[in-house]
């Protein structure tokens, strides 16, 4: 800012002093060169006026008389030109300049003549005579009856506007490029920060200027600075938190098999029908602890990206079809209505991991068999459209939003998003009151 604003002090200043320059050149001008004849009062209309009355005074008109008429004249305006046209239109007598006058003049002539002249350039005067004397004329350029001042502006005028302009020119030129280097760092600065790091950080810029695109260059480095610091310690938490979590899952894989140990015992003693709906509570709940102990070791992989998958290729309808055989029986302990319609799709064949679709299609499975016992219903089949084919579950609960008794289904879900993307599939999940819809879907390739 303070540079722009000494660019705009010193503009003004040149355009100042170029105006005082011109005002003292006019005026030096004006003072050397002195105009005699305004000086005097002597103008166009006096001229007129002195040129007839002294041509209405000229007696005996004769070459001698009219030679001594412009001698005279001369000695008052050495510039002008003065010629004289007898009564038969012949060029009797010149003196100055213009040697451009006929020496035969005809009517047509000299009305042609008397109509260039009006009011141009010469001044010019003519005085009739007799009719057998004809005409004198008077010619003097206008230059010089102007003012000094104008006569500048007619020599210099040009000059004078040209270096005007070329000051507020070079104004312009030099605010261009200020501004141009300006929106250079800034462009600079906007690239810098498109750019990203191994980490999806920005990078740092050197600081080469201590003005204010300067200052927002160090400020954003600072802001560079905090984002990594940031990033270290996000990673650090998540790396611990995965620790946590894989070591906890592992330490409490023994006690869980004991305990399961422990109720198979308990079960084989016949104590009776509360004894027994116990037990099968007891088992209830180890399994979904075990249950959720594996979802949590899934997790825990997912984000570690340690997770391993091996592709292959399966028909999917059949696979599907042959895993829901297992689940068949214990949806049918519950009392679920079960409705399957598996038809074949137009691309049935799927890469994909089996262990992977296996646990996407157990935890979809899971989560209805925990989380929708009051509607009893689930539904499985297949979907093709012109973009993609789709296995679709459905169930008749409350909706996700509703929650249920059991706790885990998050972590489920979160397992089922990142594995349908590292297998390359998309999914999406429709829930409400009457129930929730989940799709599986694969895209068919352009």
């Amino acid at each position: 800012m303070a540079k722009y604003m000494l660019l705009i002090v010193i503009a003004i200043s040149l355009v100042q002093i170029a105006s005082i320059t011109i005002a003292l050149f006019v005026y030096g001008f004006a003072e050397n060169v002195e105009n005699r004849y305004l000086k005097e009062g002597i103008d166009t209309e006096t001229i007129e006026e002195r040129w007839h009355e002294d041509a209405s005074h000229l007696e005996q008109i004769s070459e001698e008389v009219i030679q001594q008429h412009f001698a005279k004249w001369k000695e008052d305006f050495p510039e002008a030109t003065m010629f004289w046209v007898d009564g038969s239109g012949i060029l009797r007598e010149k003196i100055g300049s213009n040697h451009d006058i006929p020496t035969e003049w005809s009517a047509r002539e000299t009305a042609s003549f008397i109509k260039s002249r009006y009011d141009g350039d010469p001044f010019t005067v003519i005085a009739l005579m007799e009719e057998s004397d004809g005409f004198i004329v008077f010619e003097i350029p206008r230059e010089a009856l102007q003012l000094p001042m104008q006569s500048v502006y007619d020599h210099y005028g040009d000059i004078l506007i040209i270096g005007l302009l070329s000051i507020v020119l070079l104004f312009i030129i030099v605010s261009f490029q200020f501004f141009h280097r300006i929106r250079k760092r800034l462009l600079h600065l906007q690239e810098a920060m498109e750019i990203r790091d191994v980490d999806g950080l920005p990078l740092a810029i050197p600081v080469k200027k201590k003005d204010e695109i300067g200052q927002l260059e160090q400020t954003f480095n600072q802001m560079v600075d905090e984002l990594r610091k940031s990033k270290q310690r996000e990673q650090e938490e998540e790396r611990l938190r995965k620790e946590l979590i894989a070591n906890l899952s592992h330490d409490l894989r023994t006690p869980l098999t004991k305990l399961r140990a422990q109720s198979y015992s308990i079960s084989k003693m016949d104590q009776g029908a509360e004894w027994n709906k116990a037990i099968q509570q007891l088992e209830v709940s180890i399994k979904d602890m075990d249950r959720l102990i594996e979802n949590l070791m899934s997790y825990t992989l997912l984000t570690a990206s340690k997770y391993q998958i091996k592709r292959k290729e399966i028909d999917i309808v059949r696979y599907v079809r042959e895993h829901l055989a297992t689940w068949y029986p214990v949806f049918e302990k519950e009392g679920f209505e079960i409705n399957i319609d598996l038809q074949p799709l137009d691309s049935s064949y799927w890469e994909v991991d089996p262990v992977w679709i296996s646990r996407i299609i157990d935890n979809v499975l899971q989560n209805i068999l925990r989380h929708t016992k009051e509607g009893k219903y689930v539904e499985v089949k297949t979907k093709t459209t012109e973009t993609y084919d789709a296995l679709l579950f459905k169930d008749k609960g409350d909706g996700i939003d509703k929650g249920s008794d059991y706790s885990g289904a998050g972590i489920g879900l979160s397992i089922i998003d990142m594995m349908v993307q590292g297998l390359n599939l998309d999914w999406e999940i429709h829930s409400s009151n009457n129930g929730t819809t989940v799709k599986i879907i694969k895209y068919h390739k352009k």
